[in-house]
This record gives structure tokens, sequence and C-alpha cells, in this order.
């Protein structure tokens, strides 16, 4: 049976100091070079069929990217609800 090698590309990049999540961060790399544009603009994966860039996987990738290193504190991310955590397990 023939090896097959897998290439990802987060294999070869460094994490940045801040990410607090490394395996989400990987994965949204992957997907983010995935679909980086052509040089006409559009996005080469065959999920996309050709959209112009940024597609949505790219912008969620990028998401993602920001998320896995703390981007939610940052942003000042607050609760539309208004309830605590422990409110939420309680109503559990």
């Amino acid at each position: 049976m023939p090896e097959t090698t897998r290439f990802r590309s987060s294999l070869d990049a460094v994490l940045p100091d801040d990410v607090t999540d490394p395996l989400l961060w990987r994965a949204a790399y992957d997907v983010a070079v995935a679909h980086q544009p052509d040089a006409r603009g559009r996005c080469p994966s065959l999920l996309c069929a050709g959209s112009t860039a940024p597609c949505e996987p790219m912008v969620t990738a990028r998401r993602a990217m920001r998320l896995a290193r703390g981007g939610a504190r940052r942003a000042g991310f607050r609760e539309s609800t208004g309830r605590t955590a422990r409110d939420r397990r309680r109503a559990a």
C-alpha cells in the first residue's frame, strides 16, 4: 500500500506568543492558506467556485485566528443577555 504524505501549512507556521488555542489557530491557518486569492482576486478553492476575495471561509478563518489569540477578550466581549455563567448553569 503506497504511503501518502499530507502536508499542512500550519505545521511550519510559528504560533504567535498570544495564542490561547493552538488547535483552533492551526486549523484556521490551514483554511486561510487554502483560500488565498489568486492574481485575479478570486478564491482558487473548488468550494468557493471562484468567488471574489475574501471568500466566506477566509473571513471565518481570520475570525477564528483572532479568537484563538484571545481576540474575544481584547474586543471587550460582553454577553447580550446580562446573565452570569452561574445563572446559565442554574438554568440548565
